[in-house]
C-alpha cells in the first residue's frame, strides 16, 4: 500500500497502481502504510462512494499444516449485551461465528471475520457512533473487522482431525439455519439461550464431541481459559502442538478499547495464571 500526493494505492511489484481513484479506509492506511497487503471487492457499497467496498488485509503466508484456533474477542464497551465478550473458532481457515441474530450465524474467511472496513453498512452510525438502521432503511451495523474493534486471545492447536471438527461445526450451523423462526423476532436465532446454545456453548459442545469432554464454561472468557487448560493437558495423548497469544487491538477511530470480562470461576484464575507462565508462544 502506497501513498503519493494525497492519494492511496495498492502499487503491484512491477510499479503498476492499482485502485488510485478508490475510496480506501482510513484504518488500513493508518497500520498498513507501506506494507505488502492482499485486496478484494465485497458485494457491499461504500455509501460515500456508491462503488463496492474494498477489503484489505496482511499479507500472510498461506498455512501447509491444517489448524484450529479457538478465540475469546474482548467485549465492546459501548454495547451492554457485550459485557462478556465472545468466542469464535477458526477450523483450517474457516471462521465459525455463531450468534443470537440470524444473520451472524456465519462461515467466514480471515479477511471478513478479522479486517472488513468500518465503511458502508459495516460501520457505526455518523449519527450515533453504535448501530442504527435509519428511518429510509440505511443500515449501519457497527459489524466491521473484529481485531480492529477488540484485542483477541487465542489457542492455536495442530494435531487435530480438521475435517472432523469442521463437519461438527458444519451441522450446528445447518440444525441453526433450518430451525423455524419466531414471527415476532424473525432476525433472532429461537432457540439462543445464553446458558445452553451461545456463541461459547455452541463451540464448547463441538470440542467436546470432538473428544475434548472436560471442557468447561458457559461465558467466554472462563470457557477460553478451560478449554486452553484442558488442550494443554491432551497435547500427548491426542498428539496436539499449542500456542497461546493474543491479536492486540488495530485501533481505529471508529471503536474504543475494548476490555478483558472478568473470570468468574476460581479454578479459572488458578488456571489463568499457570498458562500465563508457561512459554507456548
Amino acid at each position: 500500500m502506497r501513498q503519493s500526493g494525497g492519494k492511496h494505492y495498492l502499487e503491484m511489484e512491477n510499479g503498476q497502481r492499482h485502485f488510485e481513484d478508490r475510496h480506501i479506509w482510513k484504518g488500513y492506511v493508518h497500520h498498513w502504510i507501506n506494507q505488502k497487503v492482499c485486496v478484494r471487492e465485497l458485494s457491499q457499497k461504500d455509501y460515500e462512494s456508491n462503488e463496492q467496498i474494498l477489503i484489505i488485509w496482511p499479507d500472510f503466508l498461506m498455512e501447509e499444516i491444517p489448524f484450529v484456533e479457538i478465540y475469546y474477542n474482548e467485549r465492546l464497551t459501548k454495547y451492554p449485551t457485550s459485557r462478556c465478550g465472545h468466542n469464535a473458532i477458526n477450523v483450517n481457515g474457516e471462521f465459525f461465528n455463531f450468534s443470537h441474530l440470524i444473520n451472524e450465524n456465519e462461515i467466514m474467511d480471515t479477511a471478513e471475520f478479522m479486517y472488513r472496513p468500518a465503511l458502508g453498512e459495516f460501520s457505526p452510525s455518523p449519527y450515533t457512533g453504535k448501530f442504527e438502521i435509519r428511518e429510509d432503511g440505511t443500515a449501519y451495523y457497527d459489524k466491521f473487522g473484529r481485531n480492529f474493534m477488540r484485542s483477541i486471545e487465542v489457542i492455536r492447536i495442530t494435531g487435530i482431525n480438521t475435517e472432523k471438527l469442521s463437519k461438527i461445526y458444519y451441522d450446528t450451523l445447518n440444525k441453526i439455519i433450518e430451525t423455524p423462526t419466531n414471527p415476532k423476532n424473525p432476525e433472532k436465532y429461537r432457540d439462543f439461550s445464553i446458558f445452553r446454545n451461545s456463541c461459547t456453548t455452541m463451540i464448547r459442545d463441538g470440542l467436546q464431541t470432538y473428544g475434548l469432554k472436560q471442557i468447561r464454561g458457559v461465558l467466554p472468557r472462563d470457557f477460553f481459559i478451560s478449554a486452553a487448560w484442558e488442550i494443554l493437558k491432551a497435547r500427548e495423548s491426542m498428539g496436539l502442538n499449542v500456542k497461546i497469544f493474543t491479536l492486540p487491538q488495530l485501533k481505529v477511530p471508529e471503536a474504543p478499547y475494548s476490555k478483558k470480562t472478568p473470570i468468574f470461576n476460581p479454578k479459572n484464575w488458578i488456571r489463568n495464571r499457570k498458562i500465563s507462565n508457561m512459554k507456548l508462544v
